[in-house]
């Protein structure tokens, strides 16, 4: 479903050819399929079809583009923010205050005070004092902040160590087995309405058995808050399901995961909470690159691309594998490596992949870079930040300019002194 696709030997999103894209914004741009966010969207809905009371909450970490959001806005979801300026992007797109989660370790008093005002539906607490300062906050405005606890259940998501969330020596979370005391003393706080628990235990997960285990550690932790007299309405199951970023890659679908959320869940009455992000992104976007130079290697020959770490840089900060695709087959396969301008021997997307043959000025895609990508982009070498373009059918908008070296320039200053 990612819509990407080959016609008469060219590579293609949705109707429109990506060399015209190429000739028209330039490379390095990403590319998004509009109709693969839907789809992706709805697979994704469709999934949890069993579950009685979902709430879905795109994770607006993967993909912030304002474009991407209005979309999914459309589709029905609310937004999981981990920033002030992420629960501005939301709004900005159109998505209900009221559909709006707020997490994150290290939300300050001045984001608090931005939720509260905005009038978002939910903030996940991730340690007692943030509980006590919005209390706080909200008993000062006359109101009442609607949350849940954030709870660490130490389970091994069996993912990369840097987007695992859910281990006891994670920053995230509240310990599982300090939830009740600290549960209820939050309880008795005027201006707090402290309404159940969330986890979140990684990213990027092909086992459902790690979450059914942290989901059943949660069941037990409601049993025991409802037992203590706590009302219980709402759990928050966080997100982390993983996509095909190459082949041998064998994600769960959603309808894999809404079976067992189902089979799991069945009991708790309680809205569900669900915070997709890199499901409903990653297949939905590609980083389209122009070859700049093929250069000789003593092992194997460098392609050396003009998108870099700067442009796309979770290969260098994860090993990340992103399939690398010519825009126009050449039929003949080939060993190379991979890598970008940057001045970093990091910038390196692969080492001793074997490809389609390209030449100088050859374009190729780096698939599956629709979550993740531009969000984490930088002007690293005082190189330009790398637009992009939202495809839907056989039309296409620049949805993010690039910003020139130029520009960025402009708004830096030389002290007088100097």
């Amino acid at each position: 479903m990612d819509h990407f696709h080959y016609r008469d030997g060219e590579l293609w999103c949705e109707g429109v050819p990506l060399a015209r894209i190429a000739a028209e914004v330039g490379t390095p741009v990403y590319v998004y399929s509009a109709n693969a966010f839907r789809d992706h969207a709805r697979a994704f809905r469709a999934g949890l079809a069993g579950v009685r009371d979902a709430h879905l909450a795109y994770a607006i970490k993967a993909n912030p583009n304002v474009a991407v959001l209005r979309l999914l806005a459309a589709e029905g979801y609310g937004a999981d923010v981990v920033s002030g300026g992420e629960l501005a992007r939301a709004l900005a797109a159109g998505m209900p205050a009221e559909s709006v989660v707020f997490s994150g370790v290290g939300k300050t008093e001045a984001e608090l005070v931005r939720g509260l005002d905005a009038g978002i539906g939910q903030f996940n607490l991730e340690l007692e004092e943030e509980g006590e300062a919005l209390a706080r906050l909200a008993a000062e405005r006359g109101e009442t902040a609607r949350a849940v606890l954030r709870v660490n259940p130490d389970v091994d998501a069996g993912t990369h160590a840097k987007i695992s969330t859910g281990r006891k020596e994670n920053k995230f979370g509240v310990p599982i087995d300090q939830a009740p005391a600290m549960f209820a003393r939050l309880a008795g706080l005027p201006g707090l309405s402290i309404e159940g628990v969330a986890i979140h235990i990684g990213s990027q997960l092909f086992d459902l058995a790690p979450l059914e285990a942290a989901y059943r550690r949660v069941g037990e932790l409601v049993a025991t808050l409802r037992a203590a007299d706590h009302r219980i309405t709402r759990v928050d199951l966080g997100g982390g399901l993983g996509v095909r970023y190459k082949e041998g890659d064998a994600p769960r679908s959603p309808a894999d995961y809404g079976a067992m959320v189902e089979r799991v869940t069945r009991d708790w009455g309680v809205t569900l909470m669900f915070e997709p992000g890199r499901v409903i992104a990653a297949n939905a976007g590609v980083l389209l690159t122009r070859v700049i130079w093929v250069k000789p290697g003593v092992v194997n020959p460098y392609v050396i691309v003009d998108a870099a770490m700067n442009d796309l840089a979770r290969p260098a900060l994860y090993d990340a594998w992103h399939d690398f695709d010519p825009v126009v087959p050449s039929g003949e396969r080939v060993t190379a490596n991979i890598a970008g301008p940057v001045c970093e021997t990091g910038d390196t997307f692969a080492m001793a992949r074997e490809i389609d043959r390209v030449a100088k000025d050859d374009l190729a895609v780096f698939r599956s870079a629709g979550a993740y990508g531009a969000t984490m982009a930088s002007t690293y070498n005082s190189r330009a930040l790398v637009p992009e373009v939202l495809v839907d059918a056989d039309r296409f908008a620049v949805v993010a300019d690039r910003i020139a070296a130029e520009t960025i320039l402009a708004a830096e200053r030389v002290p007088e002194w100097l």
